[in-house]
């Protein structure tokens, strides 16, 4: 999460990336490396436009974001780590451009970019409004753990100040909807009515779906499985003990299939975009070949 948002000193993906081009919709679309700074390009029959990439979006796939004539942008392509180059943006694949600004990408609303920014950064929305001269790149305490830096500050000068809210006193609803504010709630993502496998990005949302989601119960709850202080751990089998600290009491039933690696079979992966990107689905539940995708 430090690395949710990249500013062109700290754009490490892109700095190892010489030259990268993609076609799609009569448009051609390169993001090539000038000297210090990565620039996105768009050609077509209507002529060519080219940006240096302010913000790249994400920690493993990328997308940038452009201030554009007072506008922000959405890049129509974004980086895919799986391909080592790039593929339309997820959930922009049914759009058609119109005109050389329209391909470069996506009109992003104000409270959009508002929200982006406020969750891959820190400090770049102030009372709603955005502000990128204050912003930090990623997620730092601060994000979290409101008024952590005012409470570091006041100790380092011997002051005393109130202790940030403990979040580890949250029982699994209220770190969904904790968590949530950036990876989507349940109530977010109904009253949105995303539904299809493009959901399967929002955590909380599919977590809250699951049978087993008591919302009392710390044991489901983000942080039982989750450090969000350490990188995510991937593989599968470190799970298994987070699934027994239910499954191994009475009267939870134990699985008959196997014992070791749960998540393979009961949180299985999405693949969307054209199978450029890949989801852990955490709608927790037994699943059995040719199922359709649960909403």
């Amino acid at each position: 999460m430090g690395r949710a948002i990249e500013l062109p000193a700290g754009q490490q993906t892109l700095k190892t990336l010489s030259k990268l081009t993609y076609e799609k919709n009569g448009y051609t679309y390169t993001v090539e490396r000038k000297g210090d700074r990565s620039f996105y390009t768009v050609k077509g029959a209507d002529g060519d436009l080219s940006l240096p990439i302010e913000y790249a979006v994400g920690v493993h796939m990328q997308t940038f974001v452009f201030p554009y004539q007072g506008r922000f942008y959405e890049s129509m392509v974004s980086y895919y780590p799986k391909l080592r180059g790039l593929a339309i943006t997820l959930g922009d694949e049914p759009l058609r451009p119109r005109n050389l600004v329209e391909a470069m990408g996506r009109e992003t609303p104000r409270d959009e970019i508002t929200a982006c920014l406020n969750c891959h950064g820190t400090g770049g929305v102030v009372d709603g409004q955005v502000h990128l001269d204050s912003l930090t790149p990623g997620v730092t305490c601060q994000h979290c753990h409101t008024a952590a830096t005012a409470h570091m500050q006041a100790m380092a000068q011997g002051k005393t100040s109130p202790v940030p809210p403990k979040l580890g006193q949250l029982n699994a609803e209220e770190m969904s909807n904790f968590c949530g504010q950036c990876h989507r709630t349940w109530d977010f993502i109904v009253r949105a009515r995303e539904w299809g496998e493009i959901n399967v990005r929002f955590q909380p949302y599919r977590l809250a779906n699951s049978q087993c989601f008591i919302g009392d119960d710390q044991r489901i709850r983000c942080t039982a499985c989750h450090d969000p202080h350490a990188n995510l751990v991937t593989a599968a089998k470190s799970y298994d003990a987070k699934c027994q600290a239910c499954h191994a009491e009475k009267p939870h039933k134990s699985c008959p299939v196997a014992k070791a690696d749960c998540v393979t079979c009961h949180m299985p992966k999405v693949t969307l975009s054209e199978g450029h990107a890949e989801f852990t689905d955490h709608q927790i539940r037994i699943t059995h070949p040719g199922d359709a995708y649960p909403n």
